[in-house]
């Protein structure tokens, strides 16, 4: 069937990894060729009244509402929605909400609204909406009580303390509960007390009868049901039991018929309580086969950069950032506001690959995808950082025929200037007159060695007369620096320059004067003043929380630097979240929340032209 999952896939060629050859293995073999789908998620009969499933195969992102998505979630998207879209197949989005006091509706709608933003879609015919395991509580239910009557399940009323201490270690085997004896009608009539709100919050849960001297610890008889009085955001106060994720995760796959269960490798130890449910529940009728497997890759580790949930949180409630969206956090609200692109992301999470061997990914790869991907997007635009006044002390004369100091010359520029051949640039629109903006560091009294840029008259070593050095202010005219004001304290407050006439961009004769270097400008006429937020790393440690260190002592002081810059008309009437090179000093966006058109311009810096880190 023709994918449903992307709306922007790239063409970018795909890797194949470990995952991919799982896949076309089944493929060529049918292992899933015989299922079918009846439409929506349910049990074994269920889809045993539907037809032929149209999808190849079936994966499934499984978020738990509890926070706001981050980059390592937008790389399990890409490869869930990815490979169904590769395979003819559907990607599920589902929400894992078995833990009520956690979850909350505003999660629920930032994570649509996130994979929706990275391109995908899980819309199938007839079915548009995501799922959510809270749907098939009532089926979790029948099915604890199909393991208990079948001898897999036991109530077992010991504290938490004694479960812990009984559990056994990986050099001891566990100990039975002493309730691991009951008869099933005993426990199923205990189960029912616990379903009936009979028993305090956890006074008793509900276990599988597996194999206390397991040498996988996960195996001895874990937890599947607990009491929990709390009102969940989909089901109210209909349950005061609630399944355990581990059991929850796996019925849910099942139901929806998904084939390729992917998860990160901390569910590794989980995988073989995953089949065995999937095996006690394919032998009672309950659900269909074949069963959904299990498949797990490294996580996401990147540089500079946290993932943890609760330390985000901390991050947001102590105030360290402004919120889950400033533009310093990995969440995908907050890399969307810094100026990422879904085509960067979806470029990242192809370029670093998958594997099953955990590896830290250096932050400049991020940062890499973003550049390439705005470099033949991004509209151009000069913007002056750090200004200071340049007068052309000339320039009454020269164009005294069309105002002199009054008069603006119009000037042009590409807003794209490397597109394909045959394919013509929209066009800048600005003006020089005898006052521009320049950066403050583009005038040197005493230069550098090789400095190309504003140096004043001066005498060498022999007495002899220097002139002051030419540039050409860029898509204007070329200018000879004569010399500078300051105020008292020694600051420069203008400098001064002559223009070379005749020397306009774009006209004849322009280039008859040879430069060595050109520089951005904003004429003061037509500038507009632009709030220009610097973002930078908001760690300096690479692992800023391995090996159990305080990770708020790694904040970088200076990961923010609010100036107040010139910008070119152009850059004024921008739209929010439009983004723009700024010419020479990076790439920015148009601030999503705080920019207005025209009137209150804001833009972020989302990345730099090069990777300056570590140089």
């Amino acid at each position: 069937m023709s994918s449903p999952t992307s709306a922007s896939s790239t063409d970018t060629p795909k890797t194949s990894n470990f995952l991919r050859q799982i896949i076309e293995s089944d493929l060529e073999t049918g292992t899933y060729a015989q299922r079918k789908w009846a439409g929506s998620p349910g049990d074994a009969s269920h889809h045993a009244a539907g037809q032929p499933d149209p999808a190849k195969i079936r994966t499934r992102f499984p978020p738990e509402p509890n926070g706001y998505l981050h980059v390592g979630h937008a790389k399990s998207i890409c490869i869930n929605f990815g490979l169904a879209r590769d395979y003819g197949g559907v990607c599920h989005l589902r929400f894992d909400d078995t833990n009520p006091e956690k979850e909350d509706t505003e999660y629920v709608n930032s994570i649509i609204d996130a994979v929706k933003w990275l391109g995908f879609s899980w819309s199938q015919p007839g079915n548009d909406a995501p799922y959510q395991a809270s749907d098939y509580f009532g089926f979790m239910y029948r099915a604890a009580e199909y393991l208990i009557e079948a001898g897999h399940a036991y109530v077992d009323e010991q504290t938490s303390e004694q479960m812990r201490a009984n559990r056994g270690d990986f050099g001891k085997p566990g100990v039975d509960s002493p309730f691991r004896s009951r008869t099933p009608a005993e426990n199923l009539a205990r189960f029912r007390e616990m379903r009936d709100g009979k028993h305090e919050d956890g006074s008793m849960v509900l276990r599988a009868k597996i194999d206390m001297a397991s040498p996988n610890i996960n195996m001895r008889d874990p937890a599947i049901y607990r009491i929990r009085r709390a009102t969940h955001h989909n089901t109210g106060d209909t349950w005061c039991i609630y399944p355990m994720y581990t059991y929850a995760h796996p019925i849910e796959d099942a139901l929806e018929q998904i084939t390729h269960s992917i998860c990160t490798l901390e569910f590794e130890d989980q995988r073989p309580f995953y089949d065995w449910l999937m095996d006690r529940l394919c032998e009672g009728g309950l659900l269909a086969h074949p069963a959904p497997k299990q498949y797990e890759f490294a996580r996401l580790n990147l540089t500079y950069v946290i993932t943890s949930k609760r330390k985000l949180a901390q991050l947001v409630y102590d105030h360290k950032v402004s919120g889950w969206d400033d533009p310093r956090m990995p969440t995908i609200v907050g890399l969307r506001r810094r100026g990422y692109t879904p085509e960067s992301l979806q470029l990242f999470a192809e370029r670093i690959g998958v594997t099953k061997s955990d590896s830290w990914i250096d932050y400049s790869t991020l940062e890499g995808c973003l550049r390439e991907d705005l470099e033949a997007k991004a509209h151009r635009g000069m913007a002056v950082i750090n200004p200071v006044k340049l007068v052309l002390t000339n320039w009454d004369d020269v164009f005294a025929a069309q105002g002199g100091a009054s008069h603006l010359e119009p000037c042009t520029q590409p807003a794209l200037p490397h597109q394909p051949e045959g394919v013509e640039s929209p066009t800048r629109h600005f003006t020089i007159g005898k006052e521009v903006w320049i950066e403050r560091e583009d005038f040197e009294e005493v230069p550098p060695k090789g400095y190309k840029r504003l140096v004043p008259p001066s005498i060498d070593a022999s007495g002899n007369a220097v002139p002051g050095s030419k540039v050409r202010l860029k898509g204007g005219y070329v200018i000879e620096c004569t010399g500078s004001t300051k105020d008292a304290n020694g600051v420069i407050t203008e400098v001064l320059a002559t223009v070379v006439p005749d020397t306009k961009s774009g006209t004849p004769g322009s280039d008859s004067v040879k430069v060595k270097a050109a520089i951005t400008w904003v004429g003061v006429a037509d500038g507009v003043s632009a709030e220009v937020r610097m973002y930078d790393r908001l760690f300096l440690d690479a692992q800023p929380d391995a090996g159990g260190k305080d990770f708020i002592e790694s904040l970088n002081p200076n990961s923010l630097k609010v100036v107040t810059a010139i910008v070119e008309p152009s850059l004024a009437n921008a739209a929010p979240d439009q983004k723009f090179q700024f010419e020479r000093h990076g790439y920015f966006v148009a601030d999503r929340v705080d920019h207005v058109q025209g009137t209150k311009p804001v833009f972020n810096l989302a990345v730099g032209l090069k990777d300056s880190w570590g140089k």
